[in-house]
């Protein structure tokens, strides 16, 4: 079941669903818009085009990104892909999942984001991989409305609720060893 307005601000009161810091206007209809930080992970640009990354060796991975803060805004160039993360730490129980998509409005401006699950029981920011396909840069101003979650309630409790390596995050989590 997918959860409205009215669940949503009644998790949030019992403390069962934590958004951290919360405002009221992030709520929407049938879920919470996420909203963006002042930092970036660029690909890291002093490597060569000769350069494979290889996911299940970690040696290829440091280094594979730089991450700075844009105080002003995080310009994202044509044909290139960053990390971001959302202001808002997310706190789910063991019967809630969430699925975070692209605002609309950024979509039609040229962005892409790959779906992103939160997992039951997961605690953290969300970093969010985004590719600008648009012919221009696109500026991303922090605080600004950019995701869009939606939770749904599984039938039963999660047995094995989230554990994994990107629990607690906070801010941009780069990417693991496979």
């Amino acid at each position: 079941m997918i959860l409205s307005d009215f669940d949503l601000e009644g998790l949030i009161k019992e403390k069962r669903l934590v958004i951290k810091p919360f405002e009221k206007e992030i709520i929407r209809e049938n879920g919470l818009d996420l909203r963006l930080t002042d930092e970036v992970a660029r690909h890291n640009m002093k490597r060569d085009s000769k350069f494979l990354i290889d996911p299940s060796n970690p040696d290829t991975l440091k280094g594979e990104y730089v991450v700075e803060r844009c105080p002003k805004g995080v310009v994202i160039e044509p044909g290139t892909q960053v990390l971001l993360s959302t202001m808002e730490f997310i706190g789910l129980p063991d019967n809630l999942v969430g699925f975070v998509e692209l605002r609309s409005t950024w979509a039609r401006h040229g962005l892409f984001m790959p779906p992103t699950i939160i997992d039951a029981g997961f605690a953290g920011t969300v970093t969010l991989e985004v590719f600008n396909s648009s012919r221009f840069p696109i500026l991303l101003r922090p605080k600004v409305r950019f995701a869009h979650v939606i939770f749904a309630t599984t039938l039963n409790r999660v047995r094995n609720a989230y554990k994994g390596t990107y629990l607690n995050q906070r801010g941009i989590k780069l990417p693991k060893k496979l």
